[in-house]
C-alpha cells in the first residue's frame, strides 16, 4: 500500500498562501482522479482542488478553516481499494502517470459532492437533489430464496402525493409507464409554445417546479433571482447563491450590542484579515497613495434609459435575461472611453526606479464590475467588453453577478482590468467618491435612479434622476478629459439612441 501525499499547490500566480475553507471529503472516502477535495480560499478567488490520486482518503491533514503555505501537504491518499459493499463494483481508475488503483464505484453513479445543493436551510435535501420527481413508486422485490419457497406477501407502501405532471417526449404513447416516458428534467422546456395555453405562462419567471418549490419553502421571489438557465431559468444553484446573500446580509441587530452588563473588553468580536479582505485592504491603500485621485459629479435625466430598459424587458430577444440601467451604463462607459482612449489606460513606472514612466493606452476594454460578495468586494471584469452587442453584454453581466454572489469568481477574471463600474445605487446610495481599482485609472460610481422635481423647457416635472460620479488618476487624466468622458457617459443615459450611431 502506497501512501500519496498531496501538496497545496499554487492557484494564482504566484500566491504564497490560502485557506482551507471546507472539506468535500471525509477519511474513508473514495475519490478518483480530478474528484473535488476541498475549496480554498486565495487573496484573489474561491478555487476548488481536484485530486491528482485515486484511492482512499487516508487523513485530512489540515483543518477547516487554517491557512497553509503553498507546498504544505493538506490531504493523504492511500491506492488501497476501499472494502467494496455488496453489489458493488470496482472499476480502474487512474491519471496520467499515477499507478492503477481499483476504486469503488457505486452501481448507479456517484453523486457530486457539493455541500451548497445538498441541504435546505433546516439541514435535509433539497428538492430534487434525491430521486427523481417523477420517479414511481414500487413495491419491494420478492428476495430470489422466497420466491423460490413460500411467496411472502409484499410490504404495503403508504400511499404519497402525486407529484406534479411530467411532460412525456414526443412519440412515447400515454400509456407507458412512467419511469420510460418522463422526460429528464434537463431536455423539459418550460418557455410557453404557441398553439397551447399560454396564457398562464406569459410573464412568468422560468422555472421547474422543483425549483418553484424551494422558492416557496424558502420565501423566495423568483423575480429577484438572476438566472443562469440555459433557456433563462431559475436554477437551483441560483437559489442557493442568492439564500447564501441573503443569509450573509440577514439583519443582527437585535442581538448585535449583547448583555450590558460584561466588561467592555470581552465585547470585541476579532476578525482576522486575510484572503480577499486581506488582498483588497493591501491594493485599496496602494491605489489611494500612489494615484493622486480627481473625482468629478455630474446630475443625469435617465428618464429615456428607464423607457429603454422597460422596452428591452417586454423584447422576445431578450426573454429570460435580467435587464437594469447599469447594462445601458457598461455600455455608455465602452462608447465614452472609444472618444476618450486615456480614460482606458495604465500608468507604468519604470522598474529601475527612475522618474522616467509610460501610459499604456489599451486599445481593448475589459470591463470590471465591482460586486459585494459575503467574502469582501471583488472585482471580477468580462474580457473584450468592446466587442459586445447589448445581449451578449446582459448575459456576460448577469453570469458575473451570479458567479461573484456565489464566491466561484475565478483568478483569471479578476486580472486584466482596464476601467470598472461599481453601481452603489443597488444600495439606494445616490454617490460616492470611488478608490480606483489599481493597475487602472478611472472608476465610475452609479447612483440610485429615483423620481425628482426636473427643470425640462421651462417647466417642472419628475423625472427619473441619477448622480454619476467618477474618479480619476489625475497622472493620466486631467480636468479637461474627465469632464468629458463623464459628459459622454451622460450623454448615452440621457438618450440611449446615441449607441446607435
Amino acid at each position: 500500500m502506497t501512501l500519496n501525499k498531496f501538496n497545496l499547490p499554487d492557484v494564482g500566480e504566484g500566491l504564497t498562501e490560502a485557506e482551507i475553507v471546507s472539506w468535500k471529503v471525509k477519511e474513508g472516502d473514495t475519490v478518483a482522479v480530478n474528484d473535488v477535495l476541498c475549496e480554498i480560499e486565495t487573496a484573489k478567488s474561491l478555487v476548488e482542488l481536484p485530486s491528482p490520486f485515486a484511492g482512499t482518503v487516508a487523513e485530512l491533514l489540515v483543518p477547516e478553516g487554517v491557512t497553509v503555505e503553498v507546498g504544505s501537504p493538506i490531504i493523504s491518499v492511500s491506492d488501497a481499494p476501499a472494502a467494496s459493499a455488496p453489489g458493488v463494483e470496482t472499476t480502474s481508475v487512474a491519471a496520467p502517470g499515477v499507478e492503477t488503483t481499483a476504486v469503488a464505484a457505486p452501481m448507479y453513479g456517484k453523486l457530486p459532492a457539493d455541500s451548497s445543493d445538498a441541504a435546505g436551510p433546516a439541514g435535509g435535501p433539497l428538492v430534487g437533489s434525491g430521486p427523481k420527481a417523477d420517479a414511481v413508486k414500487r413495491r419491494r422485490r420478492i428476495s430470489a430464496p422466497a420466491a423460490a419457497g413460500k411467496q411472502t406477501p409484499v410490504q404495503q407502501i403508504p400511499a404519497t402525493p402525486v407529484p406534479p405532471a411530467v411532460p412525456v417526449a414526443p412519440g412515447i404513447p400515454a400509456g407507458r409507464p412512467a419511469e420510460a416516458a418522463a422526460v429528464p428534467a434537463d431536455a423539459i422546456d418550460t418557455r410557453p409554445t404557441f398553439g397551447g395555453a399560454i396564457s398562464g405562462l406569459v410573464g412568468k419567471v422560468l422555472a421547474k417546479p422543483p425549483v418553484r418549490k424551494i422558492a416557496r419553502d424558502l420565501g423566495i421571489n423568483l423575480a429577484d433571482v438572476v438566472p443562469t438557465g440555459a433557456r433563462g431559468e431559475v436554477t437551483r444553484e441560483d437559489l442557493v447563491s442568492y439564500q447564501a446573500q441573503r443569509d450573509a446580509e440577514l439583519d443582527k441587530a437585535d442581538s448585535f450590542w449583547g448583555k450590558s452588563g460584561r466588561p467592555q473588553d470581552q465585547r470585541i468580536e476579532r476578525i482576522p484579515v486575510k484572503g480577499v479582505r486581506k488582498a483588497t485592504a493591501r491594493a485599496m491603500v496602494e491605489s489611494a497613495f500612489a494615484a493622486p485621485h480627481v473625482s468629478i459629479f455630474v446630475d443625469v435625466d435617465a428618464s429615456r434609459t428607464m423607457e429603454f430598459v422597460k422596452r428591452l424587458k417586454a423584447s422576445r430577444d431578450f426573454e429570460g435575461i435580467k435587464i437594469s440601467p447599469l447594462l445601458i451604463l457598461a455600455k455608455a462607459v465602452i462608447w465614452a472611453a472609444a472618444r476618450n482612449p486615456s480614460v482606458n489606460a495604465t500608468w507604468v513606472d519604470n522598474p529601475d526606479g527612475s522618474d522616467s514612466a509610460e501610459i499604456h493606452v489599451k486599445h481593448f476594454m475589459n470591463l470590471g464590475i465591482a460586486a459585494a460578495t459575503p467574502r469582501g468586494l471583488m472585482v471580477p471584469n468580462i474580457k473584450n467588453a468592446q466587442d459586445l452587442s447589448l445581449k451578449q453584454l446582459a448575459v456576460a453581466l448577469n453570469e458575473l453577478a451570479t458567479t461573484a454572489r456565489a464566491g466561484k469568481t475565478q483568478p483569471a477574471q479578476m486580472q486584466g482590468g482596464t476601467l470598472t463600474v461599481t453601481n452603489i445605487g443597488a444600495l439606494g446610495i445616490d454617490t460616492g467618491t470611488p478608490i480606483i481599482n489599481p493597475g487602472e485609472v478611472a472608476i465610475v460610481a452609479f447612483g440610485t435612479i429615483k423620481q425628482k422635481p426636473w427643470v425640462l423647457d421651462g417647466e417642472v416635472i419628475p423625472r427619473w434622476i441619477t448622480t454619476l460620479g467618477g474618479s480619476f488618476d489625475h497622472r493620466v487624466v486631467d480636468g479637461d478629459l474627465s469632464a468629458r468622458f463623464m459628459a459622454d457617459v451622460a450623454a448615452i443615459l440621457e438618450e440611449p439612441a446615441l449607441l446607435l450611431d
